[in-house]
């Protein structure tokens, strides 16, 4: 394997460990959008849920990006 390719795949490993976390903390978001919603905060729990869209919008161009290094 030569040099760039280590590299990349070195960059590939980092990005998935990155993406699961950041899917990881989407989940807890999640969870704590849903028990502010139950008790009334509606325009907290619409802010979070836009948060929550630009993580899953992000975490598709991350992916892409993980398999063009992995190639």
């Amino acid at each position: 394997m030569s040099d760039a390719s280590d590299t990349n795949a070195t960059i590939a490993d980092v990005l998935t460990l990155l993406l699961i976390n950041q899917h990881a903390i989407a989940a807890g978001l999640e969870e704590v959008a849903l028990w502010i919603e139950a008790r009334g905060s509606v325009d907290t729990y619409d802010n979070i849920v836009t948060t929550l869209e630009t993580l899953d919008l992000n975490a598709d161009a991350i992916k892409t990006g993980i398999q063009k290094l992995s190639r």
